[in-house]
This record gives structure tokens, C-alpha cells and sequence, in this order.
């Protein structure tokens, strides 16, 4: 029986690679399958948000995806005769102050060629079959598509295997939720009759939305809902003249669209699991929670989760760090998921009104709320997942009162320092203070020393995902030591 990988990695799509690169990043050894033969060729989710480029920007490779992708700046809203409202996404806190919209399949070839330059291949057409947790290993039954088998024992399981996964179902987790009453359609081709093409834009018709979201030269996605379901019902695939007609029906004149590259119909599924974890186990991305396309946030939210587990298994495998920081995975990112599940589902619920009246009261209302800067700048920042944070964390410490500046457990607004993004925590302060924290918990701390007054005002810990852990006041070492102490192995 093989002991070759420290992590094994069920699903090599957008979250198995950014976790299976994390992983490696760290010189964590893992290996990551898929039962697919090929990595996706279609579009499928289509943007990446400010906070994830962030923190690619944070582990170094978020150019590889600049590269690849548009940058969109706004979205509007209109009835296709009348607009509704803007929102500019230049109002985002964030150095990446725009929806970078990429393909996932591009996504994904920039996610796979960086793993294979650091010497890992994705195993395809290998399935994990089912797994026993045995405390201090995982083992796990791999089936090849010819047939052959194989059992290995690998120290963690992470299921990033999708909506249907393996490795839910083999821990016995509930996906609760329901699926939404109605049918939608897609479609990805050259688009003409938009413009600016910088921007999302949405008609909110009497009969039903129609989006548009920009991809690369003058192709788009396309989404439109058309109308109610029955349970198991299920539609048949839209037709280019299908799409053609929406789009002159529900948009402003003058839009076709030629040479489609995809087009589906589907249905909305709200589905979550409670827990993301179980011992040895571990759940990201879609095998976790799945939700409505409004706004974007399915891929981000997966990636972060990948983000997330990445540098706690990280420390823990290499014997920074006890193993009781893994307990922090499930309860911070769970309760990111109940957040962005109430989100898009709201979201989808405005967009999809059918009463006329409520139309127009939504329409009115959202034309007079984007006359104000305060909230289109709090739309923007959620959209880009700014304001996610972990204020019930339980790594979340120190009340910092009488400092300025965010607060234990929200995000650090600047790019980490070169060698502490995703690697280590980061002491910023005072420099004797944080050189003696360093000194202390090398295999914890990074020191950034400060004689700038923002910054040396206080003792503030930054964890390798960019969320501060510990705020104390200018002298409190004591505080920033004692949280270190409780996290070392």
C-alpha cells in the first residue's frame, strides 16, 4: 500500500488546483485526481473577484490570470428602455478594482501549467471510489477508467470534487437545500450591439432577466430565465434563433448574437453542508455549497476556501502549528457560506420578480439607492468580497481599543510582504516587539518592522491569508505572544 502523499486531492477543477499549488507553494507533497479526461473547455464560471486576486497577488501568480482575462470596470441595469442604475466597480477597496473576467477553462489552463512546472500532473481518468479515515491517515481507493485499482494512504482528504462529490457523500454529509423553481438559459458567442464592453449589463424585462457578461474580443455569456419548473422537469437546450429572440425581445436594439460556443439550459441549486469537515477530511468549493450564478461568487468563494485550508494544513503538516488549528477551517468558511448563499439568493429573487407592481418599486428604489456613493461603494465592495471577515473566529483575538484602522478578523488592506503571503503569519509594529516575536516563533512570524505612526501604533498579527488575527495596542506583546503560543504545536 502506497504512502506517497501527505494530501490527496479529489477534483481538479478551479479549487483543487488553487489548492493543490498552495500546497506545493508551501512544499507540502500532494497528489491530485480527477475522474475527467480533460480539464474543462467551456466558460462556465466567468469571473474572479478583487479579494481572490489578492491573494494570488499575495502567493505570486495573480499576473498569469491578468494575462488572460478582461478587466470590467461597471455593471448597469436597465428595462431596456429606460436605465435603471450603474454601479462602478472602481469604487472597490482593493489594488484590483474590477471584475477580472476570465474562462474557467482558462482559469484552470493557468492553474495546471503552474502545478506541472513545479513537477505535479493532474491524474486523470482516476476516480476515488470511497475512503476510510483511520485517525492518523486516510485511506483511500483509486479506480483507473481501464479498470486498474489502487489503495493508498495519504495523511488528509480534500474533496473539491463538485457538486456530486465522492467525498461528500463519503463522509455521510446532508446538502441541504433546494432547487429553485425555474428555468434558465445560457449561452457563450460574438455578441454585437453592446457597448461600453467593459461592463456587465442586465436587463431587468417585464417577462424575465437577460445578463450579459463580457469575456474576451466581442464574445459574451448570456443568461436569461424562462419562467417556472416543476419538480424534475427539465428543458431542452436553447437554440441560437432561441437566444437571438430573447435578446430582441428582452434587451435594447441592435443585439445578436453569431457563433455560439455553448449553449445550455439549467436550473438553480441552493445547497450547503453544515460542516467542512470531519477528522482527516476536508470539503472546498462546490462540494460544500453550491448557489445561484447572481454575482459571480460560486468559484471565488471555493478558491478561498482552498486559500483558507491551505496554509493552516500547511503549518500543521510541517509541525509549526497544533493540529487544533484545523478546527478553524469548517466554522470560518462555513460562515462565509451561509453568507454568500443569503446573498446570491437575493440577489436572484430581486432580478427575477414577476409581479409588475413590485417591478416598479424595485426599479424606483434601486434608481434612487445608487444616487448615493456610500452605497454604491458597499455594493461594489461586496461584490468583490471586500467585506468578507472572521469576527467569530476563533483565531480572531486582541480588542486593539483605541487603534486605528481594521479590526481582528478583518482583512488587511495591503499586499502581504514578499515571503509571509500564504507562508507565515506577519508581525506588524514596533520593531523591538515584533523582531522579539520573530525571534520567538520563527516557524510562525515573519517581522515588518515600522517606524511609520499607522503602523506603529499598534502590535497587529496578519495571517497568510490576509486577515489580521491579533490587534493589541503599541505595547501589548504580551497578547501578540500569548496568541502565538496557543497556535504553536
Amino acid at each position: 500500500m502506497a504512502r506517497d502523499p501527505t494530501v490527496l486531492i479529489s477534483g481538479a477543477g478551479p479549487v483543487g488546483l488553487t489548492l493543490a499549488n498552495e500546497l506545493v507553494r508551501h512544499g507540502i507533497p500532494v497528489r491530485i485526481v480527477d475522474k475527467a479526461a480533460h480539464r474543462t473547455d467551456k466558460s462556465k464560471a466567468l469571473v474572479m473577484w478583487s479579494r481572490t486576486l489578492e491573494l494570488f497577488d499575495d502567493a505570486g501568480y495573480a499576473g498569469a490570470f491578468m494575462a488572460a482575462g478582461l478587466q470590467a470596470h461597471g455593471a448597469q441595469i436597465s428595462t431596456g428602455r429606460q436605465l435603471v442604475a450603474r454601479v462602478s466597480l472602481d469604487l472597490i477597496d482593493s489594488r484590483f478594482d474590477y471584475a477580472l473576467m476570465i474562462p474557467q477553462s482558462e482559469t484552470e489552463r493557468v492553474l495546471e501549467e503552474r502545478l506541472v512546472a513545479a513537477g505535479v500532473t493532474v491524474e486523470r481518468t482516476v476516480e476515488l471510489s470511497h475512503f476510510t479515515d483511520h485517525g492518523d491517515s486516510v485511506e483511500a481507493f483509486l479506480t483507473r477508467a481501464g479498470g486498474e485499482s489502487e489503495t493508498l494512504r495519504a495523511g488528509w482528504l480534500v474533496g473539491c470534487d463538485g457538486a456530486h462529490s465522492a467525498v461528500r457523500h463519503g463522509l455521510g454529509f446532508a446538502f441541504e437545500g433546494s432547487t429553485l423553481q425555474s428555468h434558465w438559459a445560457l449561452a457563450d458567442g460574438r455578441v454585437v450591439g453592446l457597448d461600453p464592453h467593459d461592463h456587465l449589463h442586465i436587463f431587468w424585462h417585464r417577462d424575465g432577466i437577460l445578463a450579459f457578461f463580457p469575456i474576451v474580443g466581442d464574445r459574451w455569456r448570456v443568461i436569461a430565465d424562462l419562467g417556472p419548473a416543476t419538480a424534475g422537469e427539465v428543458h431542452p437546450d436553447p437554440t441560437l434563433a432561441e437566444i437571438n429572440e430573447l435578446m430582441a425581445h428582452r434587451g435594447s436594439p441592435g443585439i445578436v448574437m453569431t457563433d455560439p460556443v455553448w449553449l445550455a439550459a439549467f436550473r438553480i441549486n441552493e445547497r450547503k453542508v453544515k460542516d467542512y469537515a470531519r477528522g482527516r477530511v476536508f470539503l472546498a468549493g462546490d462540494a460544500a455549497h453550491i448557489h445561484s450564478p447572481a454575482g459571480g461568487q460560486g468559484m471565488n468563494t471555493g478558491m478561498q476556501d482552498a486559500f483558507n485550508l491551505a496554509w493552516k494544513l500547511a503549518l500543521v503538516i510541517e509541525g509549526s502549528a497544533s493540529p487544533a488549528l484545523l478546527d478553524s477551517y469548517s466554522r470560518e468558511r462555513s460562515a462565509v457560506g451561509d453568507i454568500v448563499l443569503k446573498n446570491a439568493g437575493r440577489l436572484t429573487e430581486l432580478a427575477t420578480l414577476r409581479n409588475p407592481l413590485l417591478q416598479d418599486i424595485r426599479n424606483t428604489v434601486l434608481r434612487f439607492a445608487a444616487g448615493f456613493p456610500q452605497i454604491q461603494h458597499k455594493v461594489a465592495d461586496q461584490l468583490g468580497e471586500m467585506d468578507i471577515g472572521y469576527p467569530d473566529s476563533p483565531l480572531t483575538a486582541g480588542n486593539g481599543h483605541g487603534v486605528d484602522g481594521p479590526k481582528a478578523g478583518e482583512r488587511w488592506p495591503n499586499r502581504l510582504p514578499e515571503g509571509a503571503g500564504g507562508r507565515r503569519f506577519t508581525a506588524l509594529g514596533p520593531a523591538g516587539i515584533v523582531t522579539a516575536l520573530a525571534a520567538r516563533f520563527p516557524r510562525l512570524v515573519v517581522a515588518m518592522p515600522s517606524c511609520d505612526p499607522d503602523h506603529a501604533d499598534a502590535v497587529r498579527l496578519i495571517r497568510p491569508d490576509g486577515y489580521l488575527g491579533f490587534v493589541g495596542g503599541p505595547h501589548d506583546a504580551a497578547g501578540a505572544a500569548a496568541y502565538l503560543a496557543a497556535l504553536k504545536a
